[in-house]
């Protein structure tokens, strides 16, 4: 496969990752992540969601090259708005006011505000990221359009890992560094970030159901 496509799949890759809706949904869990390194393994999660669909959709693509997907493509935005918001709800729920927990320490009982890290949050990046990969693969078919019927099964499968190892190290990198004010600035900066995010996520899936983007 030519170098140069090899490139753009890669580039077309860390731009996919991030498309608003891939962020919005990202951001409700990173911002809710213990640590860098465990927000940074949230991202992986969702993009290797992501890549299990695109990769079908690559060799569904490759082998029927008449196959109309556009109709099944565009059904998935209608899921991904209602996910944004579903998400985005969840988010908020976590700051609430009177969002407290009390506990015993040293005999004597403390209340403190807490936010919820969710102990089944890779395995829901997975699947979001699987159903994200059914909406919004433009990227991946302007590759396919330089590729199908002009090169081998092994040429599009490279191009297809070269545009995944983009979207892997989008993410990744994405969900890693906005974790970092979230765990290091105390309660009120992360409240404010999941709050946030938990707003744009419920704003951006409207949108999203109300064909506005």
């Amino acid at each position: 496969m030519d170098p140069f496509a090899l490139l753009l799949a890669l580039l077309l890759g860390l731009k996919h990752s991030m498309d608003a809706d891939h962020i919005a949904a990202v951001a409700t869990y990173a911002t809710r992540s213990s640590s860098s390194r465990s927000a940074l393994m949230l991202g992986l999660h969702w993009a290797a969601g992501h890549i299990l669909t695109a990769a079908a959709l690559t060799l569904l693509l490759f082998h029927f090259r008449d196959l109309a997907l556009g109709t099944v493509l565009g059904s998935g935005e209608l899921l991904v708005g209602i996910l944004l918001v579903a998400l985005g709800a969840f988010a908020l729920r976590d700051v609430r006011p009177g969002h407290v927990h009390r506990h015993a320490h040293g005999g004597r009982v403390h209340a403190h505000r807490h936010v919820h890290g969710d102990g089944h949050a890779h395995r829901h990046l997975l699947g979001i990221g699987i159903i994200h990969g059914l909406a919004s693969n433009d990227e991946l078919l302007i590759l396919l359009t330089l590729t199908v019927g002009l090169s081998s099964l092994e040429g599009v499968l490279a191009g297809l890992a070269f545009f995944s190892a983009g979207v892997l190290a989008g993410m990744a990198a994405f969900a890693a560094l906005l974790s970092v004010p979230a765990v290091r600035g105390g309660w009120k900066v992360r409240t404010a970030l999941v709050a946030g995010s938990g707003v744009a996520s419920i704003g951006y899936g409207l949108l999203i159901l109300a064909g506005a983007v």
